[in-house]
């Protein structure tokens, strides 16, 4: 794979403050629905338990999107430093099309499949 051009760099910058910023938001959004289920509610049994499950839900998603924040931060960070676009276990170029559907990937695809097995 070729390494990125100064246009590629720059669209999948302007990408990942755009994702950056939808993250912030949904973060915000989620505060409340992470919030410890009040057991002394008059509600029924299945309903409390509906709520218990809706919240550990929440708290996953929630654990999803900071981490996916985190790695905005480091993607960020990278460019700064002319390092962005670059597997972090194999040192190669992860391409482009990769990049746009994943601006903050850390690892080219490869990798990433060996991770995940």
């Amino acid at each position: 794979m070729d390494e990125l051009s100064p246009e590629e760099v720059k669209t999948l910058h302007a990408a990942l403050l755009q994702l950056q910023k939808d993250l912030q938001a949904l973060l915000d959004s989620t505060t409340e629905s992470v919030q410890t289920v009040d057991l002394d509610q008059p509600i029924g049994r299945l309903s409390r338990m509906d709520a218990i499950q809706q919240q550990k839900m929440a708290k996953a998603n929630r654990a999803a999107h900071q981490l996916r924040a985190k790695q905005v931060v480091v993607a960020l960070s990278a460019i700064e430093k002319g390092e962005y676009g670059f597997c972090k276990l194999c040192e190669e170029p992860i391409g482009f099309k990769r990049l746009s559907a994943k601006p903050e990937a850390p690892f080219c695809v490869n990798c990433q499949a060996k991770k995940e097995n």
